[in-house]
């Protein structure tokens, strides 16, 4: 995960390397899914979610589409 400034240095870093650019995350959405990915961790039940619950947290922080479906073989 990089960090930018602004969605131009996104576009702008992109282009410098002609790579597509992917969705961007803001740090809400970022804190946010670090706060349900982990919320278990120090815990003997700690897991990695499955699949199914991977899309269920990334929607309930606005992150959808086939980019964020863990079983797509492709982005849109």
């Amino acid at each position: 995960m990089l960090g930018f400034r602004s969605e131009a240095h996104v576009e702008a870093w992109c282009e410098a390397r002609d790579l597509p650019q992917r969705p961007l995350v803001d740090l809400e959405q970022q804190w946010a899914l670090a706060q349900t990915w982990y919320s278990n961790r120090l815990t003997e039940e700690s897991r990695r979610p499955k699949p199914d619950e991977m899309v269920e947290i990334f929607a309930s922080i606005d992150l959808v589409g086939s980019f964020w479906d863990p079983q797509s073989d492709t982005f849109s």
